[in-house]
């Protein structure tokens, strides 16, 4: 081939000669390039274009023309373009089969012009030939250049490269759009090289990173990363260049030039190719996603705080313990909030002091009461010398816990150097504008240093605990308020009675488990009655708290009084009926009575409602009569038999009314053992009653040992720690009075009996040495004998009875009860009475089923009580 000229020769018009300028300008462009890659412009023809150069993008091919104006040579880039193979181009007129015919003469004359040998470069309308079926070729734009040459003969001829301006076109859009992403995008955009180098930034990374978009080309991942972040970006790009995945939503971490703030970004990586598919780099897509990042944390912050206060709402307060409370209050805040915290309380609150002293000014004395490590078990010296839990302490006036207690703001303490501790917040517990402790809260170095957001949860979480450990402190104070009113309410000390060993025990409800509850109004009760008898007292107010201790309180104050009047037992209880409805009237009992006749809706809330064993023992007899409201059966152990449940008719409950009462009497064979008790003894939700009643009975299997020994042994085999209910436990051992110990005679009514009476008398106290309470005995079985003879019925009983105390009783037919009255100075009588109380240490009557008894009764010698003179008693009386 001849050789090829650089540029045209000649252009007919001008927009010819603009195309063969750009035409230029491109030839200019390429060479360029190839000489920034090392490669010379006149060596480019022969060097061999890899893929993806410029040619794998437009479409360029090229054939020859023959001195005859037909086609003699045909390349395949031209079969690619044309669509024509070339054995059916060779000898084609290629201006009779592409060119329109509207511009077929202008074809003519430009082909006559390049066979005589001028140069030609223009844009040329064409058009697909006919197909062999005869359907219409598609039509075309393209730029030829045209070459002149000569054939071998010496010919004139020409070669001509056509390119597709429409591809052409297409690739200048594609650019330009190209251009517009790259350059217009608002987020940064990188294209980085196979050597992981930076080949182009947009403006958008150089404004953050600084400088302009050409001074980045060369920079690696390590000149804007931390190395560690660096290197693990740098394999994610490795990893997408070797595999082509895409990576999405990378988070990347670092700082930009003149800030040390650090920022975050959301990095989108993909692999770029070249037209031929080859790899040429990866595209960075990336958005700064720190202020999205700061709001997320704010959001998750914000959950994590809400979420913990409602755990703190579920779980403090559920116990009104204080230590309970505190502890619950650590188990909340560790570790999810800080990483060591402690709860101190004021020492004078924790023992019920209302206003404990040094409370304003912050150095009252404390108690750690709590303490909770995620990092270590010992307590932390954050702010001081180390306390252990238990330990009552105070702060120094200017520290910070002061300065918090005394003015009720949190203070943030920061940690020492070389300590665990990085910061502290001191935050005083605040209840009701009183502040009852203060809680630490501690985080640990490496951790998160407190916040505003903490300060404030913090001040919230210890407020509610405060207002909890206040509500607890409070039912504390109350609950052993009233428990010492209950225990005030029971006998003090071990009862004693005549003929009877006694064993008691109580147990208020929730004792056992440590955990604070209302008190019951459960009780029991000894009550010495005339004639060496006792009554015995079992009794269980429905209901709990301070009413039904107070309720407790008013019946057991009730049964005292009425057994002082030796009532019969049933005759004691249908009266501590009446006196049971009248607690919830405000009327009292008659009051009662009245609304009860009347239709009305019971409020529930004002009914009192109790049930009730009661028991009169006598020493002389070992006769026990029983009456029961509605209380669990009494347990009788004889000696050497199996214990049993006494067949006692259990009335309605007291509060009730409407129904008499029944007794039994029970002769109680000597040494038996005798039991009463309350439900929660054998009652609870976990065992029933049925089985409650029969592990109790089984536990009384040996009735021999001490009373002592038997309560606690029935105590620790029975289910005693449920805590459900108080426990009240009487037990009595039977020792009847010796008949040697009891003087017995009969009188009939004449007046000599009296000096006989008088002979009985001074006989049976000599014969039990008691002769210094011979002579006031004479006188005063003298007077009642009289007074039997001159105001009774019936024949007279005289009974001497020796026990802890000399008891003298007079019987007779008589039901008139004998009244003591106040005699004038001229009286001859009315002063046998009133020497009677003088003499005795007590006196009195009792109606029984055949009349009355008078009696009066005299310590013994050598006893607390000394004896009173009856010449001092008769002068007194004058």
């Amino acid at each position: 081939m001849s050789e090829i000229p650089a540029k045209a020769t000649e252009s007919e018009d001008p927009s010819e000669g603009a195309r063969a300028m750009a035409t230029d300008g491109l030839a200019s462009a390429v060479g360029g390039a190839l000489a920034a890659d090392g490669v010379q412009p006149g060596d480019a023809m022969w060097q061999s274009s890899p893929p993806g150069s410029i040619y794998d993008y437009i479409k360029v091919a090229s054939f020859s023309i023959g001195p005859d104006g037909l086609v003699d040579q045909w390349s395949l880039r031209a079969e690619h373009l044309f669509g024509i193979p070339a054995d059916r181009a060779v000898g084609m007129d290629p201006i009779e089969t592409f060119i329109d015919p509207r511009h077929r003469e202008r074809g003519m004359r430009k082909m006559a012009e390049i066979l005589d040998g001028r140069e030609w470069t223009g844009v040329v309308p064409f058009r697909m030939p006919t197909g062999a079926e005869g359907e219409c070729g598609s039509e075309g734009l393209a730029e030829v250049y045209v070459m002149p040459t000569r054939t071998e003969d010496g010919e004139k001829a020409a070669v001509c490269i056509v390119v597709d301006v429409r591809t052409l076109r297409s690739i200048e859009t594609d650019l330009a759009a190209s251009q517009a992403i790259f350059g217009q995008s608002p987020f940064g955009f990188l294209l980085i090289d196979p050597d992981l180098r930076v080949r182009r930034v947009n403006h958008r990374f150089a404004s953050i990173f600084g400088g302009s978009p050409d001074d980045h080309r060369g920079k690696g991942v390590h000149d804007y990363l931390q190395r560690g972040e660096a290197e693990r970006v740098a394999a994610t790009l490795r990893r997408v260049l070797e595999t082509g995945s895409s990576i999405t939503d990378m988070h990347v971490t670092g700082f930009v030039p003149g800030s040390d703030e650090r920022r975050h970004w959301s990095v989108n990586l993909y692999r770029v190719h070249s037209g031929s598919g080859r790899p040429i780099g990866v595209a960075w897509l990336g958005i700064d996603i720190t202020a999205r990042r700061a709001a997320a944390r704010e959001a998750a912050a914000a959950r994590r705080n809400l979420a913990l206060l409602n755990e703190a709402g579920a779980r403090i307060g559920n116990s009104l313990d204080l230590e309970t409370t505190a502890r619950q209050l650590l188990d909340v805040v560790v570790p999810g909030f800080c990483d060591l915290a402690t709860v101190d309380l004021y020492q004078g609150l924790l023992v019920g002091d209302e206003t404990p002293p040094g409370l304003a000014d912050g150095s009252g004395e404390l108690r750690r009461v709590a303490f909770a490590s995620a990092v270590s078990d010992a307590p932390f010296a954050g702010t001081g010398v180390p306390v252990a839990v238990g330990a009552v302490h105070h702060y120094p006036f200017n520290s910070p816990c002061a300065d918090a207690l005394r003015t009720a703001r949190p203070q943030t303490v920061p940690g020492e150097d070389g300590g665990l501790v990085q910061s502290t917040l001191a935050v005083p517990m605040v209840a009701h504008d009183t502040v009852v402790g203060l809680v630490q809260f501690a985080r640990t170095k490496g951790s998160e240093p407190f916040g505003d957001r903490d300060r404030d949860l913090a001040v919230e979480l210890a407020a509610r605990a405060a207002v909890c450990i206040d509500n607890a402190r409070l039912y504390r104070r109350e609950h052993e308020r009233a428990l010492i009113l209950q225990r005030s309410l029971l006998p003090p000390g071990d009862p004693e009675a005549s003929g009877l060993d006694i064993a008691c025990r109580y147990l208020p409800g929730n004792a056992n488990t440590g955990r604070p509850s209302e008190v019951g109004g459960d009780w029991f009760d000894v009550i010495e009655l005339p004639g060496h008898r006792t009554a015995l007292v079992v009794g269980d107010v429905m209901g709990r708290g301070l009413r039904a201790a107070v309720a407790m309180g008013e019946l057991r104050t009730a049964v005292r009084t009425l057994a002082q009047l030796d009532l019969e037992p049933a005759e004691v209880l249908s009266q501590l009926d009446e006196i049971a409805r009248g607690l919830g009237a405000p009327g009292g009992v008659q009051q009662a009575t009245r609304a009860a006749r009347r239709p009305r809706e019971a409020d529930l809330s004002e009914v009192y409602l109790a049930t009730c064993v009661y028991a009169v023992y006598d020493s002389v007899t070992r006769r026990c009569t029983f009456a029961n409201a509605g209380h669990l059966p009494p347990v009788l152990v004889e000696p050497g038999e199996s214990a049993l449940m006494l067949d006692v008719p259990p009335g309605l409950p007291l509060g009730v009314g409407g129904e008499p009462f029944e007794e039994v009497e029970v002769e109680l064979p000597e040494g038996a053992l005798l039991a009463l008790y309350t439900d929660g003894l054998v009652e609870s939700r976990d065992h029933p009653l049925d089985e409650g009643l029969q592990a109790f009975v089984s536990t009384l299997s040996d009735p021999s040992q001490p009373l002592e020994d038997v309560c606690d042994h029935v105590l620790n085999t029975l289910d005693t720690h449920h805590g459900e209910d108080d426990i009240a436990l009487l037990m009595a051992r039977v020792q009847g009075l010796p008949t040697e110990s009891v003087g017995d005679w009969t009188l009939p009514r004449e007046p000599r009996s009296v000096g006989r009476a008088r002979e009985y008398a001074r006989a049976q106290l000599l014969s039990w040495d008691m002769e210094p309470l011979v002579d006031t005995t004479e006188l005063l079985v003298s007077e009642l004998v009289t007074n039997a003879l001159r105001y009774g019925e019936g024949e007279i009983r005289l009974r001497l009875l020796l026990d802890r105390t000399l008891v003298c009783e007079v019987w007779d037919s008589g039901l008139v009860q004998p009244r003591r009255r106040r005699a004038r100075d001229t009286d001859e009588g009315g002063r046998g009475l009133q020497l009677v109380g003088l003499l005795s240490a007590a006196w009195g009557s009792r109606r029984t089923p055949r009349g009355k008894t008078v009696w009066f009764e005299l310590p013994l010698p050598g006893g607390e009580t000394s004896l009173t003179d009856p010449a001092e008693a008769l002068l007194s009386l004058f």
